[in-house]
């Protein structure tokens, strides 16, 4: 059994079988934490990895039906991270995964420089607008906006909790491009695989996925380019894959 509360539905990640806790309240993830998780690399066998803001604990999720290994989750927003605790909890994978309540710009001292051999972060896209522009929920609003942590704090951070060789996976949006790459080669993630996802063929990108690995040689591959939907406005086969294994 699991306890939801208010508004909160558990919904199935099909592909992995196992069920997450959401609510349209507070957090449902969205395509983009699915695409992330399936980028990036991860050992099968075993190794230690880090998801930074974490929301409702997706990523950490659908990556433990990836890999063998312990998948730490951090998650600022007290209400997300006790939805994350208590998916983890109902899929029995709580000696493999735990959350943890906090500040993504404290875990390196926390935790420990260079003891993580993946990261991944699905940061907050968009910079901080003024109070009127911004989201009431607040919730909705943390999650989107860099209100507790910026671009350069995710990469930053990622980077001190990376060994040398590790590896650090974002997912953003194409428009800051340039800023990622000037920030990963700040902080000595060097760039190694980049993926555009477009809606569908004919349309402009709307998701970047891109990979780096700590102290790395210059040696950048571009992947094929990954549509959504086809001509139908169905999913295509490789999203179809992606959700539901088929």
């Amino acid at each position: 059994m699991v306890m939801l509360k208010d508004d909160e539905r558990l919904d199935y990640l099909l592909a992995e079988d196992l069920r997450i806790i959401q609510s349209p309240s507070v957090f449902a993830f969205s395509l983009d934490a699915v695409l992330l998780a399936r980028f990036a690399y991860v050992p099968i066998q075993k190794g230690n990895l880090i998801d930074l803001c974490s929301g409702n604990g997706v990523i950490p999720l659908f990556l433990s039906a990836r890999t063998k290994g312990t998948i730490t989750g951090v998650e600022i927003q007290e209400r997300l991270y006790d939805m994350a605790v208590r998916s983890i909890d109902y899929n029995g994978l709580q000696d493999r995964l735990h959350m943890i309540h906090g500040d993504i710009k404290e875990m390196p001292e926390k935790l420990g420089h260079g003891k993580y051999d993946i990261v991944t972060c699905n940061p907050p896209y968009f910079t901080t607008p003024s109070k009127n522009e911004m989201n009431p929920n607040e919730h909705l609003a943390i999650a989107r906006h860099e209100i507790f942590c910026t671009l350069e704090d995710t990469v930053r951070v990622s980077s001190q909790l990376l060994r040398s060789g590790g590896k650090a996976a974002f997912v953003h949006r194409p428009g800051r491009l340039i800023d990622i790459i000037t920030l990963m080669r700040k902080y000595r993630l060097e760039p190694k695989r980049i993926q555009f996802v477009y809606p569908k063929e004919g349309k402009e990108s709307n998701i970047l996925l891109v990979e780096g690995a700590k102290n790395g040689n210059p040696d950048l591959k571009i992947l094929p380019p990954l549509f959504v939907y086809n001509e139908e406005n169905e999913y295509t086969p490789e999203i179809r894959e992606i959700l539901y294994g088929e």
